[in-house]
């Protein structure tokens, strides 16, 4: 949970919420690296402790679907946090940064842009992204018989 929440303070610092919000689509999937950095780590840190350094493909990937259980459980509560906390008027600046650029209609713009949208985004985004994760780092981490 922590990884997402700094990573969203740092965008906000960046000015991507507000002044520089036009390259925000691009440098938040930025996040990609320390969230993939998380599961190789884990991973990692799993195959040491609990299977004395040898780990199949397998148990890295059962491994990696807890991660990603955890992550999206949590994701609806890194959201408020987000929305509420750390960057509150996100969503105002990025429809009107939608509408006045012609990219979207100021209804599809507030249904889009809202936290109930971002929730189920993240409900649906985390397990997608966390089992394609998961698939990729535990062929890295696993240790040959």
């Amino acid at each position: 949970m922590a990884v997402p929440l700094v990573w969203m303070l740092l965008e906000k610092l960046a000015g991507l919420h507000d002044t520089h919000i036009d390259k925000h689509p691009v440098f938040t999937n930025f996040i990609a690296i320390p969230a993939i950095l998380v599961y190789v780590l884990a991973l990692l840190d799993k195959r040491k402790r609990d299977y004395n350094g040898i780990m199949s493909y397998k148990q890295g990937f059962i491994s990696g679907l807890i991660i990603t259980a955890i992550v999206t459980v949590l994701s609806p509560l890194t959201q408020v946090i987000t929305s509420l906390l750390i960057t509150p008027d996100y969503f105002r600046n990025v429809i009107e940064y939608s509408v006045s650029h012609g990219l979207k209609s100021r209804e599809e713009a507030e249904n889009y842009f809202s936290l109930g949208s971002y929730i189920i985004q993240g409900l649906i985004g985390a397990p997608v992204m966390g089992i394609i994760t998961t698939a990729i780092v535990a062929v890295f981490t696993r240790t040959k018989s």
